[in-house]
């Protein structure tokens, strides 16, 4: 039998059950009975986004938004939709450029998320430089943005399942293979350790 702790980090398939069966186990309720099967990947997705995991001097970069109907900021990581004839890992430069003015460079691709009827891919990346002028960028008015690595845990980050694992991954380990996540949590400044 597996314990919580090795649970959350086992590829656990299909992902939809996986976060259902965590999000029990890590809410106290300990391994369930029957559940019900939920695999996103049954269903082919609406659109796929590539994100970006650029961590410089133990700092995050995030896209920070302001939403009228929240109590706060709440951030995404820098990405996008994957365009015709293009790959996921051309994308996220792409959209680490046109969002921050960072050219960056790919590495190892650390998650899988699907969403909403999205499957997104994060890679790990560096960028050298500075932020670019806000009038240059192209990012639905948010602003770049430095955050601890420390704080993403409580950070109001989407998606949100991605949250700790960041924080977690970047003190213990990045994963040998992407990590395969759904993420069905729509407030994002609840806890999350699944």
């Amino acid at each position: 039998a597996l314990s919580l702790d090795e649970a959350l980090h086992a590829r656990i398939w299909p992902v939809g059950t996986a976060e259902t069966v965590l999000r029990a186990w890590a809410q106290g309720a300990g391994p369930i009975g029957a559940v019900e099967v939920d695999d996103p990947a049954a269903v082919p997705p609406v659109r796929v986004r590539a994100g970006a995991i650029l961590i410089r001097d133990g700092h995050l970069l995030l896209i920070r938004f302001q939403d009228p109907d929240e109590d706060g900021p709440y951030y995404e990581i820098p990405g996008g939709g994957v365009e015709a004839g293009e790959t996921p890992e051309e994308a996220a430069v792409r959209e680490l450029r046109e969002e921050t003015g960072l050219l960056g460079s790919v590495g190892r691709e650390v998650a899988r998320v699907w969403k909403g009827g999205r499957y997104e891919h994060y890679f790990l990346m560096t960028a050298e430089g500075r932020i670019g002028p806000p009038e240059t960028l192209d990012n639905y008015g948010g602003t770049p943005v430095w955050i601890p690595v420390a704080e993403l845990p409580t950070t109001p980050l989407w998606p949100r399942r991605l949250s700790w694992r960041i924080e977690h991954w970047h003190r213990a380990g990045w994963p040998a293979h992407p990590a395969e996540l759904a993420d069905s949590i729509t407030d994002l400044r609840a806890p999350c350790t699944w």
